[in-house]
């Protein structure tokens, strides 16, 4: 699997003068969004590039999932710009940025429980891809699935869901990759595990973001780290730039 140009053809929106980085594949530019009338980002501005990990940390409630809902055009944007292969796409329909490569696993992994993993597999093939290439997808990245085939997946464990959960997500091929707490649940070892394999995804040039609230999870993985506190990005930098070691002190006393 490689990882799709992002062109957006089906968008109806042009390639404008966006002022995106160059090479950056998704971005968020002052991007506020709300639930009526109490606003939840205050001018978010995130980027991620090809084959780069990004993780949006931060406590409960800051924001987070509804940046993933916003980028995927399930919640809008009250101002500020959605940028997608140096495209505004702010405000189009999340089934043509779906169509464009933008692929959302939420927290809960969202597979069917009770149905087989081939059954879950299979409904898949609504992307036009066979049966046969999406088994493939799945069977050669994560084997257990292979053996697992026609066992109901709520019957397996949790880590053999989310490995379920990212399998129907690379079966559309995604250029943006957005996971909501992937290791929610689950036992450090397992989270290591799926780690390697978002990892792994990235280097085939997906860009990925990923949401966690447990830091530790993530960021030994990640090439660079964004903590959003109240809806505002308050810190961002490479893992290894003081962000680790100020993560309590950026969770719980400041005063953004």
């Amino acid at each position: 699997m490689t990882a799709r140009n992002l062109t957006a053809p089906n968008l109806e929106k042009t390639p404008t003068s966006t002022g995106a980085a160059e090479g950056n594949l998704l971005e968020l530019q002052e991007v506020r969004a709300a639930y009526g009338a109490i606003s939840v980002l205050h001018g978010v501005d995130l980027a991620v590039a090809p084959g780069q990990v990004v993780a949006l940390l931060g406590p409960n409630g800051a924001g987070k999932t509804t940046t993933l809902q916003v980028i995927a055009g399930n919640h809008p944007v009250a101002s500020g710009r959605l940028v997608l292969g140096g495209r505004d796409v702010t405000g189009v329909d999340p089934r043509d940025l779906a169509r464009s490569g933008v692929c959302l696993i939420p927290e809960g992994r969202g597979v069917f429980p009770n149905l087989t993993v081939r059954d879950n597999l299979l409904m898949m093939t609504f992307t036009g891809r066979s049966k046969a290439e999406i088994e493939e997808i799945a069977f050669s990245r994560f084997p257990i699935l292979g053996k697992r085939a026609n066992q109901v997946a709520g019957t397996m464990s949790g880590g053999e869901q989310q490995m379920l959960a990212l399998a129907r997500g690379l079966a559309t091929d995604p250029a943006v990759l957005l996971l909501d707490e992937l290791s929610m649940g689950l036992a450090p070892l397992v989270v290591g595990r799926l780690y390697d394999e978002v990892a792994q995804i990235a280097a085939q040039g997906v860009a990925v973001l990923v949401v966690e609230q447990f830091a530790a999870s993530v960021l030994d993985t990640c090439h660079h780290a964004a903590v959003l506190v109240r809806g505002r990005v308050v810190r961002q930098g490479h893992p290894e730039d003081g962000i680790r070691n100020e993560l309590a002190a950026l969770y719980l006393g400041s005063s953004t």
